[in-house]
Parts: structure tokens; C-alpha cells; sequence
């Protein structure tokens, strides 16, 4: 787990669905999740009970045990059951397969918890696998109801997040839901016709797309035909469809999980190797509104909101789902990124440094740490959590650079006082209180201040403790050279303006030291604020053309059934999508972030308390 491979032995029970119909998530569950950092493949797959659902979800997970399977005719999987395993093509990815409740189980008799099952496999989802028997009739169809109330079980948008003089139910009718929803497969268990049309052969996906074909009319028997079939091409454009034989003997299905393949049907091998390699090859990446990728840590996130959300008697609603993990992950993100700058900074210094020194690490390590920050994060509105982290950063560096004055400080001090102890000795006995006793005094203290000089790693304070020493000392030399006999009073003027012109010189030096320390530490905000604006700006460019490409996913699925409706004959029907298609081709301009979105987010980020504001609070309260 610890480099997020995931070695499960066994399905868990994610969601538990109880005898009251009450859905509870399982803590066990979102621990195996919460400890999967990377990209995850979610399989979810739905249908009547006793369908055959578990065995093709065994199959999928590379295993001939593991999901329950039934013999009876009683349902043996309980609400949604999940298998974390390794991708088995795509190293860097997990497989998630969920393995849902039969629907229309007579036991349980509740359409509505039903319905939220059906939901939340499409909420959670990245490829949903519909499994049925026999054929694809309008039994069937019929049987797939729940396709029907998507829009009252699930909604994209928070209530009140419809355009002025729109219509929220008609924007989210399906343009928005073709965006997010999952990959549609139909599975046909047990098929023992012939693929042919009107005495044609055909291919499974078009055997599906001919059970989907619309009639024309208007009456109540034909609105009632067509809607099921509406909604499925409405909702997943994307859809695939696979035909299974029967894979044994009526007397050996029974205990189908104990059969070896070479008992199994070999056309029924041979569709279910197709079938899973479809799966594996095709199924995408789970992401969310942006195009952000979904981990297993996230993936928990997610299941909790929309249970917590069903459980409250709400309607899961896909936006808010997303900001409520934005929210969660930006606020990981932004202590993830300052652990990994405090951690670096602490491991990289050894105080005192070199203001020099000190800034090429603040830089190394700031970068680092944003770039983790945006790796994790995503829909960061106007980049406020990356001007926290940006803050925090700013504070944490303060503080180091102060904790380094402090040393320094201390360190030079202390050399100071061990390189002077033997010169005050010679002044506590009098050494220097003789003719001749200046030249000398001043040849003791020139050494020190060379030997000073020429000791490494002193920090920043090297140049203001020496200037407080000098002038410390500068009474002291006053006096050793008025008590010289051997100097005249005019050697005595020469040598104290001497004193003086050497005691600004090196209050010049402190200041320049100080005036370098100011600039690099300006210097050191300037490049962090280019630094946050140009990754702000790459991460929001990122964000947008996902969306963009969102919306031309949408427009293109919108597109290929305006034309095959036009095709059919449904004139009527392929107008009332015009407002749709024109809206999602300005969509897919992508011309907001430029518009707006960059203007706001470039004032946002210099808003940031300046290093200097950092400095001044803390030296007030130490």
C-alpha cells in the first residue's frame, strides 16, 4: 500500500445496505481507499438479480473467486461490494470494481433504494457494465427503468446555478449529464438467437443501436417506447454491447464458480476474454468536472458525500460533490506542499548561512513545494489556496531567515569575545599604559578583526556585530591613545580622525550587507510571485481546456445524434437540439479564462503579506 500498489486479497463492502434501505459507507472500505494515491479505473456493474453479475466482475479481476455468486435464486450481493487490484495493462493505474446489489430483488421490494444503487454506480463509475439475459427487448428495456429518473436522482449543478432567464431543468436535461456519466456497456447473458436484422447479419453494437431505434409518433404508447431508449442515447453516447452465450449446461451453471474452463462453452470464453479486454483497454480514468483525475483517497471522498448526501433525503449533486473534495484535497494540498518546504529547508540549512545561501534554498524548496501543491490540487477558485500555502511558505521563511539572523548573531559574538579575551587581558594589566602602547593596541586589535575577517561561515550579522564591536572599542582605543607619551598632540588628531574615517567605513559595510539582504529578500518575494501566478495560470489553462474538451465531447455526441435522428426521419426532434449544440459550440471556444478568470487570479496572488509584514509582527511580539 505504502507506494500505492494494491495487493486485496478479497472484495469489501463499500456501501452497506441495511434491512431499514438505509445506505452506510464502511469504514474498512475507505481506509483501503484512502491509501491508494493513484489514478483509479472504476468498474461498476448493475442489473437484475441473479444476472450472472459477480462472475464477470471475478473475471475482470483476473480471479475465479471473490464476489459472491449464487446458485438460488436469492440475491447474495448486498448494496456495493468493491475489489481494488492492480490495472492489468496500466501499471500506473488501479482497477476498482464495484459489484452492485441485483435490482427487482423480490425479497427487499423497494424501488426506490433500487434506484439510489443504480445511481451511485453511475456517480462512482468510469465504465458501467449493464448485465441482462436473453435479449435486448423492450422487456428489457423496460426492466432498465431507473435510466428514466436519472434527472430526479441525480443532478450536476447546485440549485440555483442557472443562468438568468433559464430554465435549470432544461440546461441539465442531458447536455450536462453526457459529460460526466460513465461509458455504457450492455452485457447480454445467455443469448441464444442469431445476430441478424431483417435477415442480416450484424455486429453486437449494432444489434444494440437497432433495440435503441426510436418510433415515430406522439401518442402516450410511443412517448412510453421511446423514453427509455431516449434517455440511454441521451445520457451515454459512448456504449458498447456484448453477447454471451450460454456457458454450460443447465445442470452445471449451478455451480459455475467451481468449473474449470475447459467445462465452459468455448464461444463463451472466447466473448468474455473480448469483453474483458474491451474493459481493460477502453475503460477510462475516473475523473470529475475539469477533466481532474480521480485517486482511491479521492474516490472515498466522493462515495461519503453522495451516501451521507442520499441519507439526508438531498439529491446527490455532482458539483457539489466535486467542490466538497476540492475542498478536502486543496486544503491537504496546501499542507503537503509547506511539510515538503519545511522538511527540505530543515534538512538543506545548518545555521548561520549566507543570505545568498539561504534564498537559493527558499527557492529550490518553494518550487518544490508548489509543484506538489499542484499536483494534488484542483478547482483552487481564484488560486486562494495556493496564496495560503504561498502565505505560509512566506511565514515559514521569516522565520528561518530571523532564526538565522539570531544564530549569527550569536556566533559572531562569541568569536569576537574568544579572539578579544587575550587583548583585554593586556588591558586589565596595564599592557598597553606605556609610550608606544597605541601602536600597539591598535596591532591587537587590526588582528582580531583580520582573523575575524577570514573566519568562514559567519552569516549574515557578520558585518553589524563587527561595526558594534569597533565601536564598543572606540572609547577604549580613545583612551589608550590619549594616555600615549610618545605621540604629539597633532599624531594624537591624526590618529583619532584615522579612528573615525575607519569606523564609517565600516558602518558602510554593514549597511551595503544590509541593503544586499533587502534586495535578495525582495528579490526572493518578486520571483515567488512570478512563480505562483505562472503555475496558477498553467494549472487554470489545464482546468479550462479540460473543460473545453468536455464540452466538445458533448457537442460531438449531441452532433452524432442530431444526425442520426435527421437520418430516421425525427425532423422535429433533431431542431429542439439546435439551442443545445449552439450553446456547447460557445462553450467550447474557451475564451472565459482570458476574459475573466486571468485578471482576478493575477490580483488575487499579489495580495500575499510581504516577507518584510512577516518580519516586523514577529520582531513585535518576541
Amino acid at each position: 500500500m505504502a507506494n500505492s500498489r494494491v495487493q486485496k486479497s478479497a472484495p469489501v463492502c463499500l456501501i452497506e445496505n441495511g434491512e431499514d434501505g438505509q445506505l452506510q459507507v464502511i469504514p474498512e472500505a475507505l481506509d483501503v481507499l484512502r491509501h491508494i494515491e493513484q489514478p483509479v479505473v472504476v468498474v461498476a456493474v448493475v442489473g437484475l438479480y441473479r444476472t450472472g453479475k459477480s462472475y464477470l466482475m471475478n473475471k475482470l479481476a483476473g480471479q475465479r473467486e471473490g464476489f459472491a455468486l449464487g446458485s438460488t435464486i436469492q440475491s447474495h450481493t448486498k448494496g456495493i461490494w468493491m475489489w481494488c487490484v492492480p490495472h492489468p495493462t496500466k501499471p500506473d493505474l488501479t482497477l476498482v470494481l464495484l459489484d452492485t446489489e441485483g435490482l427487482g430483488d423480490v425479497e427487499k421490494g423497494d424501488q426506490k433504494n433500487d434506484c439510489w444503487i443504480f445511481a451511485l454506480a453511475i456517480l462512482l463509475s468510469s465504465t458501467l457494465i449493464y448485465n441482462s439475459k436473453g435479449t435486448i427487448d423492450n422487456n428489457a428495456l423496460e426492466n432498465l427503468q431507473y435510466v428514466t429518473e436519472l434527472t430526479d436522482l441525480i443532478k450536476v449543478k447546485s440549485p440555483g446555478k442557472a443562468k438568468p432567464g433559464q430554465e435549470e431543468e432544461d440546461e441539465e436535461e442531458d447536455t450536462q449529464y453526457v459529460r460526466f456519466f460513465p461509458i455504457f456497456v450492455w452485457a447480454v447473458r445467455d443469448f441464444t438467437l442469431e445476430l441478424k436484422i431483417d435477415g442480416r447479419s450484424v455486429s453486437e453494437d449494432q444489434y444494440l443501436e437497432h433495440a435503441l431505434s426510436l418510433k415515430k409518433g406522439s401518442n402516450k404508447k410511443v412517448s412510453d417506447y421511446n423514453l427509455p431508449r431516449q434517455c440511454i442515447r441521451n445520457f451515454f453516447p459512448s456504449r458498447r454491447c456484448f453477447v454471451f452465450g450460454t456457458p454450460a449446461s443447465p445442470d452445471d451453471m449451478i455451480r459455475l464458480e467451481t468449473l474449470q474452463e475447459s467445462q465452459l462453452s468455448s464461444s463463451f470464453l472466447a466473448t468474455t476474454k473480448h469483453f474483458c479486454d474491451h474493459v481493460f483497454n477502453q475503460s477510462p480514468i475516473k475523473t470529475v468536472q475539469g477533466g481532474h483525475q480521480v485517486t482511491g483517497r479521492m474516490l472515498g471522498i466522493l462515495v461519503s458525500t453522495y451516501v451521507e448526501t442520499i441519507s439526508s433525503g438531498s439529491v446527490p449533486c455532482l458539483e457539489n460533490a466535486v467542490v466538497t473534495m476540492a475542498q478536502i484535497e486543496n486544503q491537504a494540498a496546501v499542507q503537503e506542499g509547506l511539510s515538503l518546504y519545511q522538511n527540505g529547508m530543515k534538512g538543506a540549512l545548518v545555521f548561520p548561512v549566507s543570505m545568498d545561501e539561504i534564498s537559493h534554498q527558499h527557492q529550490h524548496w518553494e518550487t518544490l513545494a508548489l509543484e506538489a501543491f499542484m499536483k494534488r490540487s484542483f478547482k483552487d477558485n481564484d488560486a486562494q489556496h495556493m496564496k495560503v500555502l504561498g502565505e505560509k511558505i512566506a511565514e515559514h521563511y521569516t522565520t528561518l531567515l530571523m532564526e538565522n539572523e539570531d544564530i549569527s548573531e550569536k556566533v559572531c559574538c562569541a568569536l569576537l569575545k574568544d579572539l578579544s579575551t587575550p587583548m583585554a587581558k593586556k588591558l586589565k594589566d596595564g599592557f598597553f599604559a606605556k609610550p608606544g602602547g597605541y601602536e600597539l593596541y591598535c596591532v591587537d586589535r587590526d588582528a582580531i578583526v583580520a582573523q575575524y575577517r577570514a573566519k568562514p561561515n559567519k552569516g549574515v550579522k557578520a558585518e553589524e556585530v563587527l561595526d558594534q564591536f569597533l565601536k564598543e572599542k572606540d572609547v577604549e582605543s580613545n583612551s589608550v591613545l590619549q594616555a600615549d607619551q610618545k605621540l604629539s598632540e597633532n599624531e594624537k588628531q591624526i590618529a583619532a580622525e584615522r579612528e573615525r574615517t575607519a569606523l564609517a567605513e565600516q558602518q558602510k559595510r554593514m549597511e551595503e550587507q544590509k541593503r544586499l539582504e533587502m534586495e535578495k529578500t525582495l528579490e526572493d518575494e518578486r520571483k515567488s510571485n512570478e512563480k505562483r501566478l505562472r503555475l496558477a495560470e498553467e494549472k487554470m489553462r489545464e482546468e479550462m481546456e479540460s473543460r473545453r474538451r468536455e464540452a466538445e465531447r458533448a457537442l460531438d455526441s449531441k452532433l452524432r445524434e442530431q444526425e442520426e435522428l435527421l437520418k430516421k426521419g425525427f425532423q422535429e426532434k433533431a431542431s429542439m437540439m439546435e439551442k443545445e449544440i449552439q450553446g456547447l459550440k460557445e462553450e467550447s471556444k474557451g475564451n472565459v479564462f482570458t476574459n475573466t478568470i486571468l485578471p482576478v487570479l493575477s490580483e488575487g496572488l499579489r495580495t500575499v503579506a510581504s516577507i518584510f509584514e512577516y518580519k516586523s509582527m514577529k520582531r513585535m511580539f518576541k
